[in-house]
């Protein structure tokens, strides 16, 4: 049973909802039914959806598959772009000012750098803020898939590690007074912290520390 089915299960009455609520990680009021590719997704160019993705990168066999996505500040303009290795759930983070496609790829592209030689898919939401994708794929030499448009379970990875970060950045955030020492902090809080779900190893252990031990520094921008 996957955990949309129980979400599913969950929200389809209303008691049973306002019951499990505040068990829910984000406590979320209401869930959006997922849709298929629509108008938002069609607004992105040479979009190649998930489904063209290797079924290899959903077995998590190999290091080397990120997801992506972007974390509103306060004022709705500033934000976190979070990039997640799915494997090994190393987790590198920026700050923007603006979360436009321009800044966004700039801030994916020089996080990921460091890593490019263990690069080889990305998988975004349907954000207007990577529309650049080509642009990414070209500096990282990766490939680039698209999950469907309201379907936040095909990046889980990803929108779990941002859960963690909202612990610390609480909704309400301006990400404009964050600096970039708390920022490395937190980012270094969740590399460090032994993963259930990785046999309680770090994601440090999986990700960095086989390779160089001096990329540490480059967590986060």
């Amino acid at each position: 049973m996957s955990h949309e089915t129980i979400y599913r299960y969950i929200y389809s009455d209303p008691d049973r909802k306002n019951f499990f609520k505040p068990f829910l990680r984000h406590g979320k009021k209401r869930r959006r039914k997922a849709y298929g590719a629509g108008a938002r997704a069609s607004k992105i160019p040479d979009r190649v959806p998930i489904s063209k993705r290797p079924k290899l990168v959903d077995d998590k066999v190999r290091i080397g598959d990120w997801e992506c996505d972007t974390i509103f500040g306060k004022d709705k303009k500033s934000a976190l772009v979070t990039v997640v290795e799915r494997k090994t759930l190393f987790t590198v983070v920026a700050k923007v000012t603006q979360r436009s496609s321009e800044k966004v790829s700039k801030a994916i592209i020089k996080m990921l750098k460091p890593y490019k030689d263990r690069i080889k898919t990305l998988t975004f939401d349907n954000g207007s803020e990577f529309v650049l994708h080509k642009r990414i794929a070209k500096q990282l030499s990766a490939k680039t898939y698209f999950a469907n448009p309201y379907s936040s379970w095909e990046r889980g990875i990803n929108e779990n590690t941002n859960g963690l970060i909202r612990q610390f950045f609480p909704k309400g955030t301006n990400f404009n007074q964050v600096t970039n020492s708390q920022l490395k902090k937190v980012v270094k809080l969740l590399n460090d912290r032994p993963r259930k779900t990785r046999k309680f190893k770090t994601p440090n252990e999986l990700f960095l520390k086989q390779f160089n031990p001096l990329l540490t520094k480059n967590n986060c921008t």
